[in-house]
């Protein structure tokens, strides 16, 4: 007869990949996914393609008229143009709304990282949740057998610039925080028991038997402890699991999306949404051009345009578009052309938050949209600057999510996940 340290062993191994927390009100409940049948509308979701490091606009989405290091593009609406690099996604322009007003004044890598993801900068005494965090909260089922947040870290590809944001959940709790994967390819790791499904279950039933008789005397440690077993019990025997198999999917599809790590991750991110998840970000590290963008980023774009452009296609495809809202961001942008030489000074060189680019596709987002100006130099906002805030709010209009509603912090302070001045950008819808 197998034994419970059997059973024990193989869930401990969830607990050591973060996936079954410490708290009772860890993610991993007995829930419904959100594709259930007799919806009468699908619910809300967002894939957000996080390119950390600093992307330059300059030699993407908004490419100056000054000192262009590359040739422009014409896209699917009259007088947009973009990088050469980006021919897929200029012809996709019509569904993208795009703001190159981005204007947030913070340019150091992990603090600018945290005001993109919550809106406002680190300060050491209160600690705020991302916008996956509240869109797990408030977008989330209860009853869902899937994570309601999923992190998914697509590899690096050229200078590093610290470890990728975690998404502290903060005073929305445990169970709203991230199930990280490592490698869109494996999935969630350790989910494979040491023994047989027969034997296991055999434990588990075992196990089951053993703490149900002390059930009514367990102390709140102990029936914690009891609730994450049977939370990383249904987990394992769960068959939506087969979401982060992207073996399923057929060869021609893997196909589409390409070998890289990164086109991996935006199939399984699309997996994910349409299996009922609604937030994947996926990170994608190593845009710290320091010394310049353009040789880099011309590399990046030759698997970046076809699968971001894929993913798009894709959902419009399986009838998730209107309901999956889609983002291209990062902490911050690169430098214009400051000066003619110098380290950080030329284009595309160094950290640059006063005027950038980032785009919204899907759930509502009004296609074919440019939200702002900069200068010929693309240096300075012209017209219609975004701040975080303001684009934290602009995804939050999308998705449904009340940006102003009052939670409660541990120490009974309320919380709001924006400030009252936050404003979604308008213009996006």
């Amino acid at each position: 007869m197998p034994r419970p340290s059997v059973l024990r062993r193989d869930l401990l191994k969830l607990a050591a990949a973060g996936v079954v927390g410490t708290s009772p009100s860890g993610w991993l409940l007995p829930r419904v996914a959100h594709a259930a049948e007799g919806r009468a509308t699908r619910p809300r979701a967002c894939v957000m393609l996080h390119m950390q490091g600093g992307v330059s606009q300059h030699h993407t989405f908004t490419v100056p008229e000054y000192k262009a290091e590359n040739a422009q593009v014409d896209t699917a609406v009259p007088g947009v143009k973009f990088c050469e690099y980006f021919p897929k996604l200029a012809a996709r322009m019509s569904d993208l709304c795009l703001v190159r007003g981005m204007s947030t004044g913070n340019s150091v890598h992990e603090r600018a990282r945290v005001l993109m993801h919550t809106g406002y900068n680190p300060n050491g005494t209160v600690a705020y949740p991302s916008v996956g965090n509240v869109a797990s909260c408030e977008l989330g089922a209860a009853d869902a057998e899937l994570p309601n947040f999923v992190s998914v870290y697509a590899g690096a590809d050229g200078l590093g610039s610290g470890p990728p944001h975690r998404n502290p959940p903060a005073y929305l709790g445990p169970r709203h925080a991230p199930v990280p994967v490592s490698d869109p390819a494996k999935g969630i790791e350790n989910l494979r028991t040491a023994v047989a499904a027969a034997e296991f279950d055999e434990a588990a039933d075992l196990l089951a038997g053993f703490e149900a008789g002390r059930a009514g005397r367990a102390s709140a440690a102990a029936a914690a402890h009891q609730a994450n077993y049977r939370k990383a019990l249904q987990l394992l025997r769960s068959d939506k699991m087969r979401a982060f198999d992207l073996d399923a999917e057929p060869a021609r599809t893997r196909d589409g999306y390409g070998k890289t790590q990164f086109g991996k991750s935006l199939l399984l991110a699309r997996r994910l949404v349409e299996a009922g998840v609604p937030f994947v970000e996926v990170t994608l590290d190593g845009w710290d051009d320091h010394g310049g963008a353009a040789k880099n980023i011309r590399r990046r774009a030759e698997y970046l345009d076809p699968t971001i452009s894929r993913l798009l296609d894709d959902l419009k495809a399986r009838g998730l578009f209107d309901t999956t809202l889609v983002v291209f961001m990062s902490e911050f942008g690169r430098t214009p052309q400051l000066a003619d030489s110098g380290y950080n000074q030329t284009l595309g060189a160094g950290h640059y938050a006063k005027a950038w680019t980032t785009w919204l596709a899907g759930c509502g987002v009004r296609g074919g949209t440019v939200v702002g100006k900069v200068d010929a130099k693309g240096g300075e906002v012209t017209d219609r600057p975004v701040s975080a805030q303001d684009f934290l709010a602009t995804m939050c209009r999308a998705l449904g999510v009340d940006y102003h509603k009052e939670y409660v912090s541990r120490e009974g302070r309320p919380m709001t996940f924006l400030g009252r001045d936050a404003k979604p950008v308008a213009e996006a819808f």
